[in-house]
């Protein structure tokens, strides 16, 4: 077995099989143990069902969301009563490759730049023209993968988010909280809430007068600028009478919320952001790569041992990583972000205000792709009954892509 990546999504790949009596080797043009820059949050029950909690530098049971006149409760604040936690980036890196490691995985430095498929193996190029072979490829580069085929499917919707880790002459939220959606628009004139895209605040206490202030953007295509969030967050804070003392780390983060699957027939095999595993509504990742690289290296290695080679193997892993359960719930996600996409900031808020008034079961499972399919229907046609007017007339009406969306969500290829 080949991994492309160095990143969480080919550590977790790279460990799983090679701790199933697997070879692996790996290639990324950088060591593996180079520090990741981005910041990964989870809610805490996804860890706790994998037995991970350790892997926490942080854990908030004060979490919270603000959506403003109109939203559930006198002000729109909602209490979610579930626990949220951040990565320990350099303690999750270390696990994976203690794990690997031990496991015997072999590491190389380059970039892939071409693959070639034989009968029963494959040969990827690198830029140092090293050519490393073996019976199944795994491209788990990021969403660039550039060797990963799939349809031309429109423009992509990019999550972008600007964020300052810092100190501040007062609190920007409360001590100790986190706030996972903040979409008060009181900074904001009656003209930019109406046409201009609404963005939200992200912000947690990172403790001894620590905090991390994030501005984002759900989805646009194209994204919202860097400069606009930039702006928002000042005029947020200002708007509240907090400035900013100390900027320790700034965070700018991109990434596509909306890619179609990958050709699910081709040779190369893909895994996290190189498969189109981030959540096309709630753009989690990390979550999806730790419960489902499991069960993919098992397919691979079941595979192996029924003899299949080439082709066949090839779909037996693509199978296993995309389901039919998680192909359609993919498509629902896919449809469901593009009518939020259309939403102006007042619908935007009462859909997140009556989101949010599900069952916890229902929004957590529907936040983490953990609901199969008939509970992803019952929790949407409850959302749908519940809603006020304004997003259900949103929700009901078709427009762009939305069309070609549902009908491939009603008939699956």
């Amino acid at each position: 077995m080949l991994v492309i990546g160095a990143g969480p999504a080919a550590l977790v790949i790279a460990a799983e099989l090679a701790e199933r009596g697997l070879v692996v080797e790996a290639l990324a043009p950088h060591a593996p143990d180079t520090p990741w820059s981005n910041t990964y949050g989870i809610w805490v029950d996804e860890l706790s069902a994998l037995g991970l909690e350790g892997l926490l530098s942080h854990r908030w049971s004060d979490t919270v969301s603000h959506f403003g006149p109109g939203g559930a409760g006198g002000d729109g604040s909602i209490q979610h009563g579930r626990a949220y936690g951040l990565f320990d980036k350099a303690l999750l890196q270390g696990q994976l490759l203690r794990r690997s490691q031990a496991a015997g995985v072999r590491w190389h430095r380059g970039r892939a730049s071409g693959i070639r498929h034989e009968a029963d193996r494959s040969l990827l190029q690198t830029d140092g023209s090293q050519a490393l072979s073996a019976r199944l490829v795994i491209d788990a580069s990021g969403h660039q993968a550039a060797l990963v085929q799939r349809p031309e499917d429109g423009p992509l919707a990019g999550q972008a988010a600007y964020g300052i880790v810092g100190r501040f002459t007062a609190a920007p939220i409360t001590p100790g909280q986190f706030v996972f959606m903040d979409y008060r628009c009181d900074h904001l004139s009656p003209r930019e809430r109406r046409h201009e895209p609404p963005t939200f605040l992200y912000a947690m206490d990172l403790g001894e007068g620590v905090f991390f202030v994030e501005e984002t953007s759900l989805a646009l295509a194209p994204p919202v600028p860097f400069p606009l969030l930039q702006q928002r967050l000042q005029r947020r804070l200002q708007q509240r009478g907090v400035a900013v003392q100390e900027v320790i780390h700034e965070e700018f983060c991109l990434f596509p919320m909306n890619p179609c699957l990958p050709q699910l027939d081709q040779r190369l095999l893909a895994f996290g952001g190189a498969a189109s595993m981030v959540h096309p509504a709630s753009g989690y990742l990390v979550g999806g790569l730790l419960r489902r690289a499991p069960a993919l290296a098992a397919a691979i290695a079941a595979g192996l041992q029924q003899g299949l080679r080439g082709a066949a193997l090839a779909e037996q892993a693509w199978q296993g990583l995309w389901p039919s359960s998680l192909r359609w719930r993919h498509a629902f996600f896919r449809f469901g972000l593009e009518k939020l996409m259309r939403f102006e900031e007042d619908r935007l808020r009462h859909h997140f205000a009556s989101f949010f008034s599900l069952a916890p079961e229902q929004w957590f499972g529907f936040l983490t792709n953990t609901l199969e399919p008939p509970q992803l229907l019952a929790a949407m046609l409850q959302l749908f009954g519940q809603a006020p007017w304004d997003v259900r007339l949103g929700l009901m009406g078709l427009q762009g892509r939305e069309l070609i969306l549902l009908t491939r969500l009603l008939l699956p290829g």
